[in-house]
C-alpha cells in the first residue's frame, strides 16, 4: 500500500512571536526528522560491523514471534540515548520518527516498556556475556600508541529516588543520605575510552573491589599495547591497590590520603627545589603501617596568594603554603610527576559526559543487573562516539552533547525515488554537503591494528 505523503491544509493562523506577520499552520503527512544526521553515525556503525557483532553476542532471545528481536530493541536504546533521552520514558520520542525508522531499517520502534523488559532478563551472566566480547571487540580497534596509554581509575555516585537493589547510603557529596550508586571506571585517557565500568551499591568506597576491577580491564585488554602509567586520587590510596600494580609492573601517582604520618614527614623535609616564585618540589620515602616496603612520595608546596584559590591541604604547623603529596614508582622528577597527573583532570570530563551528556546517572530498574547493563550499554555507546570520532577524521575530540548539535542534529525529509528510499538532509542544517567530508573519511578509514606485546610474567 502506498504511503500518504500528500499535505492537510489545517485552516489556523497565528502571528510571529516579535512581528505581526500572518502565519499559516499547516499539516503533512511525509516522514519529518530532526535527527537526519544520524545518518553519519549509522554508516560508521555498519563499517565496523555493529550489529552483526550485537546478534553474535546477545545472550537474550525472545520465543514469540511477534517480539522485536533483542539486538533491535537494545540498538533502538542506543540511538534514543545517542540523541538525548534521559530516561527509559524519552524512547517513546522516536516512536513516531518514521524517518529515523527507516533510516534503521526497522518497521516498529520500541516502546520504553520493551526496553526496560529487555534489561530486566540481564543477569550477572548475561552481563558478561554481552559486554565483554563487546569491549574486546571495540579494543581490537584502538589506535597504536608506540609510547602506551594512560589508564586514569576513578568513582562517582549516582543518586538514585526510590528502593533499587545497592541502592543505598553512602558518600554523596551533593545530597548527603540519599541512596546512591556508586560506580567504577577505568578509562584510556588518550583514546577517550572506557575500558571498563562497574556498578557498585552506594555504601561502597573508592577502592573497595578496585583490585578484582583491575584484573578484569586488564584482562580484557590483554597484551594489546602498553599501559605506560596508571593514575587515581587519593580515594585509591590503598597499600593492596599499590602492591598489585608493583606486581604487574605497572608504574603509577596515586594522590596520597595526608594521614598523620605523612603530614610529619612532609613538615621534615629540609631539601626543596624552587620552580618558581611559588611552586617548590621535594621528595620523601615512607614505610607506613602495615607496608611491606617503602615508597617514595613527591611533594608539591604552593606558596598561599591573595586572591588566587590554591590547590592542596594545609598544614597548621607550616603556616602560608599549601601541599599536594603523591605516591609513584616514577623515577622522573617532582615537577614531571606532578605535571603527568594533573592530565589526569580530564577524567572528570569524561564522568560529566557520561552523566550530563549521555544520562548514564537517569537509566536505573529495581533490578541491579538490569541497571548495570543500562550503564555498561552506555559505555559502550560512548566508545562507539569516541572511534566515531577518529573515523570520521574530526580535528578534536568533542563531547557526545557536541556531535549531537554539530553532526547528529538535522531536519531531513523521507521520500523515495524509484524503490529507493531517499532521505533529503535539510540546507540551513548544514545538510549533505557538510557531512561529506565525514562520509569518505569513514568509507575510506581502514581499521587499526593493536600488535599483540610479549607476555610479562608477574614476580
Amino acid at each position: 500500500m502506498e504511503e500518504d505523503t500528500r499535505d492537510y491544509c489545517v485552516p489556523r493562523e497565528a502571528l510571529t512571536l516579535l512581528s505581526d506577520e500572518r502565519l499559516i499552520l499547516r499539516e503533512t503527512g511525509r516522514a519529518v526528522t530532526p535527527f537526519g544526521g544520524v545518518a553519519v553515525f549509522v554508516a560508521y556503525l555498519r563499517k565496523v560491523g555493529f550489529v552483526e557483532k550485537l546478534r553474535q553476542c546477545m545472550p537474550i532471545c525472545w520465543r514469540s514471534p511477534n517480539q522485536i528481536e533483542p539486538a533491535t530493541t537494545f540498538t533502538a536504546f542506543l540511538m534514543a540515548v545517542l540523541v538525548g533521552a534521559k530516561r527509559f520514558a524519552h524512547a517513546n520520542w522516536l516512536r513516531g520518527d518514521r524517518a529515523l525508522h527507516a533510516l534503521l531499517g526497522i518497521d516498529r520502534f520500541p516502546t520504553d516498556d520493551t526496553i526496560r523488559n529487555l534489561f530486566r532478563r540481564f543477569t550477572m551472566g548475561n552481563v558478561q556475556r554481552l559486554f565483554e566480547p563487546l569491549m574486546q571487540w571495540q579494543m581490537e580497534r584502538v589506535a597504536l600508541r608506540v609510547e602506551g596509554y594512560t589508564l586514569d581509575l576513578d568513582s562517582t555516585v549516582f543518586e538514585r529516588y526510590g528502593r533499587q537493589e545497592g541502592s543505598l547510603k553512602g558518600h554523596n557529596p551533593r545530597k548527603h543520605g540519599r541512596p546512591s550508586h556508586h560506580p567504577l571506571l577505568a578509562v584510556l585517557a588518550e583514546a577517550h575510552f572506557f575500558l571498563h565500568g562497574w556498578l557498585r551499591s552506594g555504601n561502597c568506597g573508592p577502592a573497595r573491589g578496585v583490585v578484582e576491577f583491575l584484573e578484569e580491564a586488564l584482562a580484557l585488554w590483554g597484551q594489546r599495547q602498553k599501559i605506560r602509567l596508571v593514575r587515581a586520587d587519593s580515594g585509591f590510596f590503598d597499600d593492596q591497590l599499590l602492591s598489585f600494580l608493583e606486581q604487574r609492573r605497572l608504574p603509577y601517582i596515586v594522590v596520597a590520603r595526608l594521614t598523620p604520618w605523612i603530614k610529619r614527614e612532609a613538615q621534615h623535609v629540609e631539601q626543596w627545589r624552587a620552580l618558581d616564585e611559588a611552586y617548590s618540589v621535594g621528595e620523601f620515602c615512607l614505610k607506613l603501617l602495615g607496608w611491606q616496603t617503602a615508597r617514595r612520595f613527591v611533594v608539591i608546596r604552593e606558596v598561599v596568594r591573595e586572591g588566587r584559590d590554591s590547590v592542596g591541604r594545609k598544614l597548621i604547623d607550616v603556616p602560608g603554603y599549601v601541599f599536594r603529596i603523591f605516591v609513584t614508582t616514577h623515577a622522573e622528577a617532582p615537577e614531571e610527576i606532578w605535571r603527568d597527573y594533573n592530565l589526569r583532570s580530564d577524567m572528570e570530563n569524561r564522568i560529566a559526559e557520561l552523566k550530563h551528556d549521555l544520562g548514564a546517572d537517569g537509566f536505573c530498574l529495581k533490578q541491579f543487573f538490569a541497571t548495570e547493563a543500562a550503564f555498561r550499554a552506555i559505555l559502550l555507546l560512548f566508545n562507539l562516539l569516541a572511534e566515531f570520532q577518529r573515523a570520521a577524521q574530526l580535528p578534536r575530540y568533542r563531547e557526545p552533547a557536541t556531535l549531537r548539535t554539530q553532526v547528529l542534529t538535522c531536519g531531513a525529509i523521507l521520500g523515495r525515488a524509484g524503490r529507493h528510499l531517499v532521505l533529503h538532509l535539510s540546507q540551513s542544517w548544514g545538510g549533505l554537503q557538510t557531512r561529506n567530508p565525514l562520509l569518505d573519511n569513514i568509507f575510506a578509514w581502514q581499521f587499526p591494528t593493536s600488535p599483540k606485546l610479549d607476555s610479562v610474567v608477574a614476580t
